[in-house]
């Protein structure tokens, strides 16, 4: 069923209902707008909470870093922030999808109904027009027709009267005569109106009103069915990041499951174990019977027998007993036995004299209070030193080994930086229109200083490290650098020269590394290079090659402006990194 069949005569009822229709769109984009907005502020809240509470700022060296707990609460924190961000994403969708989409179809929609409109006025105004038309043509006829009828009642009646003339008859004839035959014209030409009108009427009615509400009914369907699809959207925006929101979620689960209680106790353990003994029992003195001075002093020495004399709070830690303070070894070892005590029987000290309780309590708070004072004063501000001492053994041995690694990266750095400049100087010797050798001396010296400082660190802290019990095994950086001569030094696993290996200092610089390309023919290219200019290679342990000339890159270049390259041929060498186009494989 159709709007033009149905609805013919319901014009301004179509008009009002398109309208409405039109504006329930408006207020659907409306109401999009405003959901779009809901989850962009809540967006941006999730992304500020996880910003607030996420511990990134404390640094990496921190016990808690370590902790499963704490990892999985900085897993919530990301997951969270990925979560906001499919939030954001939602919002977008709907903003671009259905808001911006909806809004622009709307005001097509709007043309063409203006469009469809008009043609019906006009269709209306052009029926109205032929209706005047037919109107007039009407009333015309009366009036010419009742003109007529009077033109011909009046000639009957001269004709009639005896007293009219022959002339006065014949006028009068004429007369109706012209009046009938205006008469007759105007009544054709309304004849004629009528059929017209009556025509266009059936076009307006049959034709072209239907077609046009049939368009409008077309238009009002379209606007339907592209709301019904933002009606869609709507909810399938959502349902697409369903799955990534479903896998932040299961994140957060497996965050939860990742903390491990056993396993964080442990980090603790490892983080804070001091590596102590345990103090063993404090002896009995028995002063009835007199004991030595030196045995009651000797026995302070234990961690807990001050303490326990003092009456003081056991739960302190006792390890700052054994490090290195103002009491004399022989006055208080740490972790030492107590010596036994005088026998029981034994001949008492002369300087107990009457009482020797007495006695040996005023000595007790003589020299265990001032001591116990500096302990506390130690316990508040440690003295740091270099040798990571005031530290408990595990924790200077895990201190060293750190440090150690810290010196061997730096160490390493110097190495490949001699390398280089060692290359540069020796390309630079071959080459003089490259560059000026001497203008290198000044860098390999400071860098030659560097590495000779740095192996005294290395050599430093591996002896701390071996008294502290670990192993000094952490070298791990090349056995071979320059030194000012471009020669190479190779280097003992302990950062020493090896006698062994000392080479010739005629040796050309590209020598060891023409031996490392034997070594290293089947090393897999990591790259490929086009070739700007031509490049001679006449210098040792370069390649020459051609302008637009493709060469596999096997070693990039590592800060001294020289890349190695290798031909299908399986050539290797040197070229200027400058003159080639480097692609490297992803």
């Amino acid at each position: 069923m159709d709007w033009g069949t149905e609805l013919w005569d319901q014009y301004d009822i179509i008009e009002k209902h398109t309208q409405s229709g039109l504006e329930l769109v408006e207020k659907y984009v409306k109401f999009v707008k405003e959901r779009t907005e809901i989850e962009q502020n809540y967006a941006k809240q999730l992304r500020n909470l996880s910003k607030k509470y996420n511990l990134k700022r404390i640094g990496k060296d921190e016990p808690e870093c370590r902790l499963s707990s704490y990892q999985s609460f900085l897993e919530i924190l990301n997951e969270m922030n990925d979560y906001a961000g499919q939030r954001e994403l939602i919002a977008e969708n709907m903003m671009m999808n259905i808001c911006i989409d909806l809004t622009k179809y709307l005001q097509e929609l709007k043309q063409e109904r203006k469009m469809y409109l008009m043609e019906a006025k006009k269709a209306q105004q052009s029926l109205e027009s032929t209706y005047k038309q037919l109107d007039s043509s009407k009333k015309r006829f009366e009036r010419e027709w009742r003109e007529a009828e009077r033109a011909a009642q009046y000639a009957e009646k001269t004709d009639q009267d005896i007293n009219a003339t022959k002339a006065d008859v014949e006028k009068a004839k004429q007369q109706a005569h012209m009046r009938a035959h205006v008469a007759e014209e105007c009544k054709n030409d309304y004849a004629a109106q009528l059929q017209k009108y009556n025509k266009e009427q059936n076009q307006f009615y049959f034709n072209d009103m239907p077609l046009i509400f049939n368009k409008v009914q077309d238009l009002d369907e379209r606007r339907v069915r592209k709301l019904a699809q933002g009606y869609i959207l709507f909810s399938d925006t959502e349902k697409h990041v369903m799955p990534i929101i479903g896998k932040c979620l299961e994140g957060m689960t497996k965050a939860g499951t990742n903390v491990n209680e056993r396993n964080d106790s442990m980090v603790v353990i490892e983080q804070n174990k001091s590596g102590f003994e345990r103090p063993g029992d404090v002896e009995f003195e028995d002063y009835s019977q007199g004991i030595n001075r030196a045995s009651s002093d000797s026995s302070l020495g234990t961690p807990k027998g001050p303490m326990e004399l003092l009456g003081k709070n056991r739960s302190k830690n006792f390890w700052l007993f054994s490090k290195k303070s103002k009491l004399s070894p022989s006055t208080l070892p740490p972790f030492s036995t107590p010596p036994a005590p005088s026998p029981a029987n034994g001949p008492p000290s002369p300087k107990f004299g009457r009482d020797p309780l007495s006695y040996c309590l005023k000595e007790i708070n003589k020299t265990v209070k001032p001591r116990i004072s500096s302990f506390r004063t130690l316990r508040r501000s440690p003295t740091v030193t270099e040798d990571f001492t005031h530290l408990p053994p595990e924790q200077r041995r895990k201190r060293l080994q750190q440090k150690l690694e810290e010196i061997c990266k730096e160490l390493q750095k110097e190495v490949d930086q001699s390398e280089a400049l060692g290359k540069m100087k020796d390309v630079y010797e071959k080459n003089p229109q490259m560059g000026d050798p001497a203008s290198l001396a000044s860098q390999i010296s400071q860098t030659s200083q560097s590495i000779e400082r740095l192996r005294g660190e290395l050599n430093k802290y591996e002896t701390w490290l071996a008294e502290a019990g670990g192993r000094g095994d952490t070298l791990r950086y090349k056995s071979h650098t320059f030194n000012n001569n471009g020669a190479h030094d190779v280097l003992s696993p302990d950062g020493a020269h090896s006698d062994e290996s000392t080479p010739d200092p005629s040796q050309a610089i590209y020598a060891e590394f023409d031996d490392d390309f034997e070594d290293e023919e089947l090393t897999a290219p990591i790259g490929k290079c086009t070739a700007m200019y031509s490049f001679p290679g006449a210098s040792e342990g370069t390649i020459s090659m051609q302008e637009g000339e493709v060469l596999a890159v096997v070693e990039e270049d590592k800060g001294d402006g020289w890349t190695r390259v290798r031909r299908n041929n399986g050539d290797e060498g040197y070229i200027p990194t400058s003159y080639v186009t480097i692609s490297i494989n992803k």
